[in-house]
């Protein structure tokens, strides 16, 4: 009996680790599964950059309209994203309802972006946020590029490798477009693109005038984030775009 004790011990011992492990994995891959996914189609040719999203390639592209507003109630205005990637580049575009545009222009240093109407795009390894990076493109094609760390702790002195990011927009009377190419280099460079795979958050702000004629925000993204108060600096906030072979 005491042998078979030992036995029992034994396997428990050796077993639970393992079988912990396993349970982790299915975990894992169950909660990639379940996020929000768009497709990259692949082409073999370069795309030509304006701002305006006229190159003919983008009519490939199947369109991404499924944007929210995650924490008010009604339908958002119209955001549409779009990418498509070749060999080196990973391009992408986004066309934006907003027939009032705030812009805040100083001195033009980067973090005025941040009290501008701005779409947005992050990317993070994993889950643990430690580092993601970000990107927040006002219609004036100014960037606000900064590495993050989880909670929300931000180096605004950090840049995206240089050269390695390229972007055009376009202004009109309803709204403006952002149109961008990210070097797969770089992405693979940052840990970011792993087996033609990236974790990326899309989002926009809606800068307005509230009533008492001060600027606010309202807002906008793909993915519904686990947050009871506006925070898209948290895991939930992501999807998955798949890079097409």
């Amino acid at each position: 009996m005491q042998r078979k004790k030992y036995k029992h011990l034994y396997l428990t011992q050796t077993l639970l680790p393992l079988i912990l492990i396993i349970a982790m994995l299915a975990t894992f891959t169950s909660s990639k599964e379940k996020m929000e996914t768009y497709s990259v189609k692949k082409i073999n040719d370069k795309i030509v950059l304006s701002g305006s999203g006229n190159d003919p390639h983008w009519k490939d592209a199947p369109a991404l309209s499924d944007f929210r507003y995650p924490w008010e109630i009604g339908a958002a205005p119209l955001t549409k994203f779009k990418a498509l990637h070749n060999d080196e580049w990973l391009y992408c575009l986004f066309d934006v309802e907003d027939p009032h545009v705030m812009i805040f222009q100083d001195n033009n240093h980067k973090s005025e972006v941040a009290s501008s109407s701005r779409a947005e795009i992050f990317f993070k390894i994993d889950d643990r946020l430690d580092p993601y990076y970000c990107l927040e493109i006002d219609p004036l094609g100014r960037v606000l590029d900064y590495e993050g760390t989880y909670h929300r702790k931000f180096d605004l002195k950090w840049s995206w490798p240089q050269g390695h990011l390229i972007i055009k927009t376009h202004r009109r009377n309803d709204g403006y477009s952002v149109e961008f190419a990210i070097s797969k280099s770089s992405l693979k460079e940052l840990r970011l693109l792993k087996d033609q795979t990236l974790q990326a958050g899309l989002y926009r702000g809606d800068c307005y005038r509230n009533a008492d004629g001060e600027t606010d925000f309202r807002w906008i993204s793909w993915v519904q984030p686990d947050s009871p108060t506006p925070d898209f600096h948290i895991p939930s906030s992501f999807g998955i775009l798949n890079l097409e072979q």
